[in-house]
């Protein structure tokens, strides 16, 4: 199996509370894992002000397909890159990995929209912002 490239990756420990009754890591965690990798990153790495900054990113759409369980205490690696790029919007693809960083645990997506934050309205991606993304567009 190819496994698919990220350029950025952060290494994130379960926690007791993420076991399920089933004795595994509940669906909705993985949203919410790879929900506070995209931002951490943009807060961190890319500069999103989101007390203060003109736009704001919303998510508009997200998916995941699970590809095996992960139970805490676990930690997962979770690889992000940009897929699409455009005016307003971003792709992030993501991908769950076990710790040996070969055993994938789940793949997902989310889009999100920039927004002027008193509008509401699609904003063009700050500059810096777009940057930042650039460098995590992987092709090939």
């Amino acid at each position: 199996m190819v496994l698919p490239v990220y350029a950025y990756w952060e290494t994130v420990p379960t926690r007791w509370k993420d076991n399920d009754v089933y004795g595994h890591v509940n669906n909705a965690v993985h949203y919410s894992l790879m929900d506070t990798v995209i931002n951490t990153w943009l807060i961190r790495v890319a500069g999103l002000d989101i007390h203060g900054g003109d736009s704001i990113g919303l998510c508009v759409e997200s998916h995941c397909v699970y590809r095996a369980s992960v139970a805490f205490p676990e930690a997962i690696k979770i690889g992000l890159r940009v897929g699409r790029l455009g005016r307003s919007s971003v792709r992030y693809e993501l991908g769950l990995f076990r710790e040996d960083g070969e055993t994938v645990v789940a793949e997902g997506h989310f889009v999100h929209v920039f927004v002027d934050r008193e509008t509401r309205r699609p904003a063009e991606i700050p500059g810096p912002l777009r940057e930042a993304m650039e460098k995590l567009v992987v092709t090939g």
